[in-house]
């Protein structure tokens, strides 16, 4: 897998919104904290724009986005957000030059359109907090991770453990995002390889039976039988119908694992939640899931 460099002071990085509209304020406040860390930030011309519920049209928001990629000086690509819209740009999308000019990409939600396709390309890309972390008080604690990544690529969590986990250890190249946008690009050339991989899954909003839907998917298709590992974020804001579907989303998910005998830790501190660590996409890991404890450390 390509590495892009650690960034030190003097490193050119660019926000840019592929996706959702976002706040001036946020995208202000992240220039700012940039700058007095020593980076030079460069923020593309429409990135706070608005278009509807996007930051501006597809050839807009294709052609800001193909511009960062091209960016031979850049160090790292910052999304602003993630919401919608992403998908609509990425077969459209060339990444010859940062392929040549390695750069992180960092985001989620949304963005994991753009992780799958790195990780086809054999790139390591950040699964990580947004311009709205720098903004937020109760979110610094996430961009405080994501600074850390870029500048020393030192990962190393250890958490408490959950009733659903499952006991076991494995290393392996760690990949995914968000379940709907991994669901979403099943049968396209952006399809996920799970094989001999730990994944890291998160998800929002989402009518529990439709992860329940998500989940017979991935095992129809053979998607969990080859997995190393399960990493499960936060699922957050899930929604039900009037007549209870009968389990929570981490139910859901426990039901659709148990045939089988990899490593799996639920609740792990990514996604749409104020605590959302950093994850270096494509990297190895060595995960271990005790009855005390689990940890996912990054190898060097």
């Amino acid at each position: 897998m390509i590495k892009p460099n650690n960034l030190t002071k003097g490193d050119k990085i660019i926000i840019t919104s592929p996706a959702g509209r976002v706040s001036k304020e946020s995208v202000d406040k992240c220039v700012s904290d940039l700058k007095s860390l020593g980076f030079i930030v460069q923020v593309s011309e429409n990135c706070t724009s608005r278009f509807f519920n996007y930051s501006a049209t597809d050839e807009i928001r294709l052609q800001e986005l193909q511009a960062a990629l091209d960016d031979k000086d850049a160090a790292a690509i910052l999304c602003s957000r993630g919401g919608y819209g992403t998908g609509r740009i990425l077969d459209k999308l060339d990444f010859s030059v940062m392929q040549k000019h390695p750069k992180w990409l960092i985001g989620f939600s949304d963005i994991t359109h753009l992780h799958l396709k790195l990780s086809q390309l054999g790139m390591m890309s950040i699964h990580g907090p947004m311009t709205n972390s720098f903004f937020l008080p109760e979110e610094q604690n996430s961009a405080l991770s994501l600074i850390s990544v870029l500048q020393e690529n030192i990962l190393s969590y250890s958490l408490p453990t959950h009733i659903l986990n499952r006991v076991g250890e494995t290393k392996a190249k760690l990949i995914g995002g968000n379940l709907s946008i991994i669901f979403g690009m099943q049968a396209t050339p952006y399809e996920i390889d799970t094989n001999n991989k730990i994944l890291v899954i998160e998800d929002l909003n989402e009518y529990l039976y439709h992860l329940d839907r998500i989940m017979i998917n991935l095992k129809l298709s053979g998607k969990l039988a080859s997995l190393k590992g399960l990493v499960v974020g936060a699922f957050t804001d899930m929604k039900d119908n009037k007549n209870p579907f009968g389990k929570n989303a981490y139910e859901i998910i426990h039901e659709h694992i148990s045939d089988y005998d990899f490593p799996v830790c639920f609740d792990f501190p990514i996604g749409h939640i104020n605590n959302n660590q950093s994850l270096i996409i494509g990297a190895t890991y060595k995960f271990s899931v005790s009855n005390e404890t689990v940890t996912l450390k990054l190898e060097k």
